[in-house]
């Protein structure tokens, strides 16, 4: 039992950078307004930024296993044939094998989650807490960002000969993007959702 205080805090990013590019500056991210000083949740508050973790918790597994498969490929120790079916065995729903691409398993998941937020959670957060409207506006820039770097990568997976260099760098700056954007949006997000959904 929790004394009221939110339990469910942003995991941190570690600080180690694989790629030398960015997507974006960090360091110009709005931030959400801070929450009522001496503010206490529910235990129904607290799931809801629990469950925005624990999805993103599951992004950052799939993320490890897409880069020990990557690197694979980019050594040569597996084709990319054998690459995409380990790729789309990682999707959390099977692969449609008319629209599958070489990186859709996980890509997907990105997408579809994505995806939800965009059309279904960042409006409710908009008209709940307007003051939250240029952090929403900013997360789904940066989505539209990684949907553009996951189609570099589907694109480079591709691409004949494969170009394990260019590989390497698309999925280490997806590394970087990624957990920097999950790592933000649940600093940013925990705190309105518990109130949003409580």
């Amino acid at each position: 039992m929790t004394d009221g205080k939110l339990t469910a805090t942003g995991r941190p990013v570690s600080g180690v950078r694989l790629s030398r590019s960015r997507l974006w500056d960090e360091r110009s991210r709005p931030q959400a307004p801070p929450p009522e000083a001496g503010r206490r949740y529910t235990p129904r508050e607290q799931v809801a930024g629990g469950r925005l973790i624990e999805v993103h918790d599951y992004l950052r597994a799939e993320l490890d296993r897409l880069r020990e498969l990557m690197s694979e490929v980019g050594t040569g120790a597996i084709g990319p044939a054998a690459a995409r079916a380990q790729l789309h065995r990682m999707a959390l729903r099977p692969v449609d094998p008319a629209t599958a691409g070489h990186c859709r398993a996980f890509c997907r998941i990105v997408l579809l989650h994505h995806h939800r937020e965009d059309t279904d959670v960042f409006p409710r957060l908009r008209e709940f807490e307007p003051r939250l409207g240029p952090v929403v506006d900013r997360l789904e820039q940066e989505h539209e960002a990684l949907h553009g770097l996951v189609e570099r990568i589907d694109r480079t997976l591709v691409a004949e000969p494969l170009d394990g260099p260019a590989l390497r760098a698309a999925v280490d700056l997806l590394t970087d993007a990624l957990l920097s954007h999950l790592s933000y949006e649940e600093h940013e997000l925990v705190e309105p959702l518990a109130r949003l959904w409580g």
